[in-house]
């Protein structure tokens, strides 16, 4: 291979992981996890695979439409915070224009692959996603309000209701339990990452509100939250069987010790190490999650039933 050959593929690898990072893969994995469970669950004791991927690159398109129109609107802040300084357009590796047609394209073929392969509320869901996320959260809420990532949140709860909607073709009430559990666990785990880099935002002039509220008001407000996301995980058991409620207890309770840990390490004045809490708040949701599928497959008896 001569060294022309060698440069020109390496420019493309450059060019298509430039591109791949706009999307924010390890945001989409989180997003997709809880799709697949809410599917099964709407669906209980069967498992229809085809549909399954097909929600799931519908929901993936979405989300990386979304993640990357994100970065298109706040490339200006993504230079100036440390976290995010090697974002693509923060370093200007992709023109602008292009990461906004990107972003475009993708969100516009998200809507017409759910549409085709599952049904249109499915793809009318996933557009409202996407549209709530860039123009409420990104444009209106994120530099104006601390409670930014409260309302914004609501974006990430969506998969579950597309998914919901993919398998039934409407929205029942297990689907607005499990968007409620999303809505209330992502400010905590959003928070708990913003206290480590409360200095970025205030650079950024974001006011996210680790950046402009004391560290004991900050964890109060976790304190109160996980609170809320554990209790409503219970509400959700009647629609599951005993493994989510064992499964949901447990972990909840782990959850509610790491945030009471938090919150009091503060208040003592001790150091406290926040990123501890967002990292072990994913595998807390993800365990909450895992456990309602695994339920949903087997068909456990449900507290309905």
């Amino acid at each position: 291979m001569s060294i022309r050959e060698r440069v020109a593929r390496s420019r493309i690898r450059t060019t298509v992981l430039a591109y791949l990072a706009l999307t924010k893969p390890r945001v989409i994995e989180l997003l997709l996890v809880t799709t697949i469970p809410a599917m099964l669950l709407a669906e209980r004791g069967s498992v229809n695979p085809i549909l399954i991927l097909n929600t799931l690159i519908g929901g993936g398109l979405a989300a990386a439409g979304a993640n990357t129109l994100n970065c298109v609107a706040d490339a200006d802040i993504d230079k100036v915070m440390k976290r995010t300084a090697l974002r693509p357009l923060a370093r200007e590796t992709v023109p602008t224009r292009h990461a906004l047609v990107f972003g475009l394209v993708l969100s516009v073929a998200s809507f017409f692959w759910l549409w085709w392969t599952s049904n249109l509320l499915s793809g009318v869901l996933a557009v409202a996603t996407i549209a709530f996320y860039v123009f409420v959260y990104t444009l209106l809420l994120k530099r104006r309000t601390s409670q930014n990532v409260v309302w914004g949140g609501a974006a990430g709860c969506m998969p579950v209701m597309i998914g919901w909607s993919a398998v039934t073709g409407t929205i029942g009430w297990p689907a607005l339990v499990m968007f409620l559990i999303i809505f209330f666990w992502t400010p905590p785990h959003t928070w708990a990452l913003a206290m480590r880099y409360k200095d970025d935002y205030a650079a950024a002039g974001v006011p996210m509100l680790p950046s402009v509220a004391t560290e004991k008001q900050v964890t109060t407000h976790i304190l109160v939250y996980t609170w809320l996301t554990v209790l409503t995980t219970l509400a959700l058991a009647p629609a599951a069987g005993w493994l989510y409620l064992a499964v949901a207890v447990l972990a909840g309770a782990w959850f509610l010790v790491m945030a009471h840990q938090l919150y009091a390490g503060v208040r003592r004045g001790v150091p406290v190490k926040p990123l501890r809490l967002f990292l072990q708040s994913n595998n807390y949701l993800a365990a909450v999650f895992c456990a309602l599928a695994v339920d949903s497959v087997l068909a456990l008896p449900t507290l309905l039933s």
